[in-house]
C-alpha cells in the first residue's frame, strides 16, 4: 500500500544551515498496517510525514501510494488518496463554515461535486450517521459553525473528515499532543475505532512513547533524518519505554534527547 524508496531530502543544501533532514529512507506497509514513529524534536519525524503528503517534494527516491508512483505528486493531487489530521485542532477545518459544509468539502476530495449543489436530504442523513459514530452529539448540530466547536469536538470532526471519504492511507501528526487528557482519551478511542471500522493503512507521529506502543502493528524510531530501530508484531507489544530508551542510547552513544513529552 506505501512504498518508499531511498528517500533523501536536504534543507538549505550547500549553505552553512544544510541539514539533512530525511536519509536513505526505506520502507513498506501492507494494507491495514499501522506504524507509530518516535524520535526526538528535529529527527525527521514531521519531514516524513510531509513527504508523505505531498507537502515536501524528496530530492532523491520515490514515494508509492497502491501501486502509483506519488513522488512529484502535490498535496492536493494527493487528497483523494491521503487523509490527515494535524497537531493543532484549528486546521484541517474551516471555522467559518458550517459542520455540514466541512464535511462536504471532505466528501468533495474524491468526488466531482459543487458544494452547495451537493448538499441534499439524503446527503445530510449520511453525513449525521457518520457523525453520530463519534458519540458527542454532533450529528444534531450540522449547521454549527466549526469555529465554535471545542479543540476536542473538532479534532473529532477532523479524525472524522479525514477517514469517511476511505482513504488509502491515514496520516496522524502528534493529533493529541494540543488535547487535555479527557479528550486525547476520545481521540485516541475514536482514532482505533475509525481506522479498524476501515482498515486503513496507517502513519502516526507521536511523542509519547506508551501511545506508539500501544497503538499499531510497527514502530519506527528515528534520529537525524534515520529510521535508526523497527519493531513490529509480538515483538513491538512487549517494548516498554525503558526499552525504546535503552534502544537508543545503545544504537547512538547517548542518551535521547531530554524532553518529558518522549516519557509520557
Amino acid at each position: 500500500m506505501l512504498q518508499l524508496s531511498n528517500i533523501h531530502k536536504t534543507f538549505y543544501p550547500n549553505t552553512p544551515d544544510e541539514r539533512e533532514a530525511l536519509v536513505d529512507i526505506n520502507q513498506s506497509l501492507k494494507p491495514g498496517d499501522f506504524v507509530s514513529i518516535i524520535g526526538s524534536n528535529g529527527a525527521g519525524k514531521s519531514t516524513l510525514l510531509n513527504t508523505l503528503a505531498g507537502t515536501i517534494i524528496p530530492d532523491e527516491g520515490d514515494v508509492w501510494v497502491d501501486g502509483k508512483n506519488v513522488t512529484t505528486f502535490p498535496e492536493q493531487k494527493r487528497a483523494s488518496m491521503i487523509g490527515r489530521v494535524f497537531q493543532d485542532p484549528m486546521s484541517g477545518t474551516a471555522p467559518r463554515m458550517t459542520i455540514e459544509e466541512n464535511m462536504m468539502i471532505s466528501l468533495g476530495r474524491t468526488k466531482k461535486r459543487s458544494l452547495f449543489k451537493g448538499i441534499n436530504k439524503q446527503v445530510k442523513q449520511d453525513f449525521q450517521s457518520h457523525l453520530a459514530r463519534l458519540e458527542i452529539g454532533l450529528e444534531n448540530r450540522l449547521n454549527t459553525k466549526v469555529g465554535l466547536l471545542s479543540g476536542g469536538e473538532r479534532q473529532a470532526l477532523s479524525l472524522l473528515m479525514a477517514t469517511f471519504t476511505e482513504p488509502k492511507i491515514l496520516l496522524l501528526d502528534e493529533h493529541t499532543a494540543a488535547l487535555d487528557p479527557s479528550k486525547e482519551e476520545l481521540i485516541l478511542k475514536l482514532t482505533r475505532d475509525l481506522v479498524e471500522q476501515h482498515q486503513l493503512t496507517t502513519v502516526m507521529v507521536t511523542h509519547q512513547m506508551e501511545q506508539a506502543i500501544d497503538f499499531g502493528n510497527k514502530l519506527w524510531m528515528m534520529d537525524e533524518g534515520k529510521i535508526i530501530f523497527e519493531a513490529e508484531g509480538e515483538g513491538k507489544s512487549e517494548l516498554t519505554v525503558a526499552d525504546l530508551l535503552q534502544n537508543f542510547q545503545n544504537l547512538r552513544g547517548k542518551n535521547m534527547a531530554s524532553d518529558k513529552a518522549l516519557l509520557v
